[in-house]
């Protein structure tokens, strides 16, 4: 749908920026274009309605005779006697030709409170769909209970691959090929032999320990580590470079990046009024920190998500794990928090993140009617919401007290915990198609049909987080396993074996080796849940040790690499390529933990996992290198290459900066040229450069500077900017 051409191409282009935010759509069959009508309204059109029209054009006042609180007065229009909104007829619509005036003396509402281009898309669009209006609610009918048709999950629904129980492979009865490392490797290889392909060859020492050090650590190794691994002859000397990496707390910091964004990790909310900041949360790094040391410690991937949604109903509970309830209590908080539309919308959030992060299902999509692909009903959504409904989100004190006033946010001791509580326990309404006006049967709290073997039974323990945690973290739920072991395999090697890691629905991506799926899974249930023994098994393989180099036959019978017949080529996140480029100046600083710092910061030398996150405005560094957005829960990635990129590694004062540290710390890492080049690309490259590679650089560098910059500060900057700086093969 196009935008409307307003007066200037600023507005314009906002607009169209805004038709496509990716705020402002979900998976599944949540987006705007499959809302339900009456939830579009309810959802997209009321709030603007009571934010900006209500106190001219409401039930208190009614300014030229229009009224938009109400269906007949919103069709009527005002003493023009012109419709307001004509349905189907956007462009015909008095009201829009109101808001999208260029005359200050029509346009509404007034200065100050005119609508965003977002918003007058929003009414636009609902216009267009017909301007539907939900009837009022009768007089007396607070407790009248709406029919709503019940929908059973039957043993067909739950065959579906993804919700049968994953089993180990059956044993083998071949013999064992040489290439293959370890269990992961005869799968593999027996696909990539269907398609008459052999895997590629290994790649060079010097490049696998470049490719495991940036994938276990987020960095890149040091000439020293380079030296100390070439010189190691013994059989497993690269095993023990795992076990070296994996024990380092640069593991859990990179291990957190992953699982950050799932979290939707941010420090602040979408909206500010004035300087107001009570639903900030100026202590979020403490379950910053909580992950990375979960991680570095090697947490049971079970305990990692039950303490995330339940560790206060936990037994035993070290203090330390209170702060993984950050997971629910960093999440957005809406203003008008006391309307239970604004609430619902809330509760909507946690069951979306929760759901997609940890089970790979997009239940959200169940809100406002039965999921359109998945055996998910109406009332197992409003069972989960039941369980957030019944959950408050408090400012823990250290005494154990929660923290009243949320004004003082800022103030507060540095170890309040942003976490939740049980609060006033209470089974929901279904809210029929969306609107908590219209209310159907009340579902008891409990977990989803199509993962029990029979009917559900109600949780009792208080809101329903234990025994929510309980059923996700189950060793036979069919998802759980599955879901983590695709999302690490995606982490090491650049794509998944499920492409949709966040939707293991039917509208979602079947596996591409389902038996290595399976066997992964159960194996890593079977090894007590370890994400470190199941990230040793993927990096010793041969499958990970291959090139990433292709040929003719490999590009033109897998040319997506689905196979997996060689190594997939890969663009460093945001927070590995900085953090690179500062390791490689030797200005890092490796410090896990603290409070979190401006990446504008000039003296901020941190890693970038400790950079601040916003809702309200992302950084843009981290915008513009494909940091996801903060508001939502992010499965994966994009990966772009924009002109702004390129200006960025060119004209920065942060790369500008980089390049004259670099270039002092070559000057001195040799007595000559030669030795400075080879330094170069030792530090930044983990290899020796070729010939010709010497040969450009000195004929580079012999040529008088034609600017301020240094030759050497001008080479420093070319390597940084370089592919192969940003790329790991």
């Amino acid at each position: 749908m196009s935008a409307r051409i307003f007066c200037s191409f600023i507005v314009c282009a906002l607009a169209i920026s805004a038709l496509f935010s990716p705020a402002t759509t979900r998976a599944g069959d949540g987006s705007a274009s499959a809302k339900d009508p009456l939830t579009e309204f309810e959802k997209d059109v009321r709030p603007i309605f009571e934010e900006r029209c209500f106190e001219c054009h409401g039930p208190d006042k009614q300014k030229g005779g229009l009224r938009l609180d109400q269906k007949d007065g919103l069709f009527a229009g005002g003493d023009s006697g012109d419709p307001a909104v004509i349905p189907g007829k956007s462009a015909e619509s008095a009201l829009i030709k109101m808001v999208t005036s260029t005359d200050p003396d029509e346009t509404m509402p007034p200065k100050g409170k005119r609508l965003t281009p977002e918003q007058i898309i929003s009414i636009k669009r609902w216009i267009d769909h017909g301007a539907h209006w939900p009837q009022p609610v009768e007089a007396n009918s607070a407790d009248a209970i709406i029919p709503v048709k019940e929908v059973v999950i039957s043993d067909a629904d739950r065959k579906f691959w993804a919700f049968q129980p994953p089993h180990r492979a059956p044993p083998r009865t071949g013999t064992v090929d040489p290439w293959e490392r370890q269990p992961i490797d005869r799968f593999i290889l027996a696909r990539i032999r269907e398609q008459s392909l052999e895997p590629a060859p290994e790649m060079s020492r010097e490049m696998l320990l470049r490719r495991v050090t940036f994938d276990l650590t987020g960095l890149p190794p040091t000439p020293g580590e380079l030296d100390d691994f070439l010189k190691d002859e013994r059989p497993d000397a690269y095993e023990r470079v795992i076990s070296r990496l994996l024990h380092s707390p640069r593991f859990g910091e990179h291990m957190a990046s992953m699982w950050l964004p799932l979290a939707r990790f941010a420090e602040d909310q979408a909206h500010q009024v004035g300087s107001d900041t009570k639903f900030f949360y100026p202590n979020a790094h403490l379950y910053r920190r909580w992950v990375i040391r979960a991680f570095n410690r090697d947490l049971p991937y079970d305990q990692f998500l039950k303490l995330q949604l339940a560790a206060d109903r936990m037994p035993c509970t070290d203090p330390d794990d209170l702060a993984a309830l950050g997971f629910l209590g960093l999440g957005p908080k809406y203003y008008n928090r006391n309307r239970l539309e604004v609430m619902a919308d809330e509760w909507e959030d946690r069951v979306d993140t929760t759901t997609r992060s940890m089970l790979g299902l997009t239940v959200a999509c169940a809100r406002c009617h039965d999921h359109k692909f998945d055996p998910i009903t109406t009332a197992d959504y409003y069972a989960l919401a039941g369980v957030f409904a019944s959950t408050r989100m408090v400012n823990l004190m250290p005494d154990g007290k929660p923290e009243k006033d949320a004004s003082k946010a800022e103030e507060m001791n540095p170890a309040t915990l942003h976490v939740v509580q049980d609060g006033d326990i209470q089974n929901l309404n279904i809210f029929v198609r969306g609107n908590v006006a219209r209310k159907g049967p009340v579902v008891p709290r409990r977990f989803l049909q199509v993962l029990e073997t029979a009917d559900p039974k109600p949780f009792s323990d208080g809101s329903g987080r234990r025994d929510l945690a309980e059923a996700i973290a189950n060793p036979t739920n069919p998802l759980t396993a599955r879901v983590f072991v695709n999302r690490v395999w995606g982490f090491l090697f650049g794509q998944p074996l499920v492409s949709t890691p966040s939707n293991f629905g039917h509208s979602g991506a079947v596996p591409t080796h389902p038996v290595l799926l399976d066997d992964l899974a159960a194996r890593f249930v079977e090894d007590e849940w370890s994400v470190q023994t199941l990230v040793r098994e993927l990096v010793l393989s041969a499958t990970y040790r291959q090139q990433s180099a292709t040929d003719a036959t490999r590009s033109a019978r897998d040319p997506d690499n689905v196979f997996f017949a060689r190594m997939n080529r890969r663009r460093l996140s945001i927070e590995q390529w900085r953090d690179a480029i500062l390791a490689v100046t030797g200005e890092l600083v490796e410090d896990v933990g603290g409070k979190s710092r401006d990446l504008d910061d000039p003296s901020n030398h941190a890693r970038t996992v400790y950079a601040r996150i916003s809702r309200l405005k992302l950084n843009d560094l981290l915008l513009q290198f494909d940091y996801p957005d903060a508001n939502v829960h992010a499965e994966r990635r994009s990966v772009t290459t924009t002109p702004m990129q390129k200006l960025f590694v060119l004209n920065s004062a942060f790369m500008q900066e980089r390049a004259n540290v670099l270039a002092s710390r070559l000057q001195a890492a040799g007595a000559t040229d030669e030795e400075r080049i080879d330094a170069a690309y030792r530090l930044l490259f983990a290899r020796m450069p070729q010939t010709d590679e010497v040969t450009l650089a000195l004929t580079f560098l012999h040529k008088p500077a034609a600017s301020e910059m240094s030759r050497w500060t001008r080479y420093a900057q070319l390597l940084l900017a370089s592919n192969e700086m940003l790329y790991v093969d």
